[in-house]
């Protein structure tokens, strides 16, 4: 007969620790589980890596395994082993499958617990004056809420579910050549629940929640960008069974403006002048999100340059000061001139040729 190398079932070395042994274990326990793995082998590899594993957690089974290549199960069977073996490994048996399946082993309760509800989103848009002053919006929002009539329990008379008897889970037990096995499946009478209505609430038709629109009004700070997301605490789906609810997230979308481009807390527009205006200098009237505002051109003002209006942009969302405007000025070429016009431009070409001239010297 083959020796069976426990150490290679595990995927550990000869010298690994009852620590590393129960890692191993616990891995390979939750990869192989008849309930988790539909592959044809995964029972027999399952066996044989709770055999393993009740011979390497005991000291000394695991002590005449080394010397000899086998150990004693006196009373196992003739070779088997029973869940009992774990009593020297120095951890619960039961743990692990709760872990696994979150349901209940060994006689312990799993029972209903409260769910969180769902999460939504809802997206909205503002106008660029709106983002810059902050503002409140008033929405619609489709949601569920728990049912008022049954208070969530989706009937009357609640009852411990008579099937899996309020534990939520149904367990199998049976004994093999290789010891006990066990599998555990979700109650079908309570959906593991663990707890059944006599009889049915008609307003919710035994959901425990029921769709309605939830008017909100929604607090926009000045400052939000595009894609900024406000977080409204528990204006989501109802939870289930006493849980909480949900968040409602907010994304805000900004409309494009007309006039006025948005970098960061900083605004852009573009602002017209005459080539006299340019020339001699003057002040012009330029449009800001507050309204009309005075901006000083000096004579001499080149096409492109931007002048900067402190305090006129975007206040920070978070309260660190405020943007600018930012106003470029572009001299208009007119397209048509009057004979007075035509006659002063000639003339004050005469002179630029004239000053050129006394420049470079042609």
């Amino acid at each position: 007969m083959t020796k069976k190398d426990y150490y290679e079932t595990l995927g550990v070395s000869k010298d690994a620790s009852k620590d590393e042994i129960k890692r191993a274990y616990k891995k390979l326990a939750k990869k192989y589980h008849p309930d988790l793995n539909k592959e044809p082998d995964a029972a027999e590899k399952f066996k044989e890596i709770n055999e393993a594993a009740a011979v390497l957690g005991d000291d000394q089974k695991r002590q005449q395994y080394d010397q000899f290549g086998t150990a004693d199960f006196s009373g196992m069977g003739g070779g088997g082993f029973d869940f009992s073996d774990f009593a020297n490994f120095g951890f619960d048996f039961g743990d692990i499958f709760d872990s696994f399946f979150g349901g209940s082993f060994g006689g312990r309760r799993r029972g209903p617990r409260p769910v969180h509800g769902d999460n939504l989103r809802f997206d909205m848009e503002i106008t660029l004056e709106e983002a810059a002053t902050g503002t409140k919006k008033t929405v619609i929002i489709p949601r569920h809420e728990t049912c008022a009539k049954c208070k969530g329990l989706g009937g009357t008379d609640v009852k411990k579910c008579p099937e899996c008897k309020g534990e939520g889970v149904l367990r199998q037990t049976q004994r093999t050549p290789f010891g006990i096995f066990s599998t555990t499946r979700t109650c079908r009478r309570c959906n593991g629940e663990g707890e059944v209505v006599k009889d049915t609430c008609e307003h919710c038709d035994g959901i425990g929640k029921v769709k309605k629109d939830r008017k909100l009004e929604i607090e926009i700070p000045a400052g939000v960008e595009e894609g900024t997301r406000l977080r409204v605490a528990g204006e989501g789906e109802a939870g289930e069974r006493g849980g909480p609810s949900g968040d409602l997230y907010v994304l805000i979308h900004i409309k494009e403006h007309d006039v006025f481009k948005r970098r960061g807390n900083d605004l852009y527009l573009e602002v017209p002048i005459t080539f006299s205006e340019a020339a001699l200098g003057t002040t012009i009237e330029v449009p800001t999100l507050e309204g009309k505002a005075k901006l000083k051109i000096p004579s001499g003002t080149q096409p492109g340059t931007v002048f900067r209006m402190k305090g006129k942009g975007i206040p920070d969302v978070h309260g660190y000061g405020t943007g600018s405007q930012n106003v470029m000025v572009n001299v208009s070429v007119p397209e048509k001139l009057s004979k007075k016009q035509k006659e002063l431009l000639k003339e004050f070409d005469k002179e630029s040729k004239k000053k050129r001239k006394g420049l470079f010297g042609f």
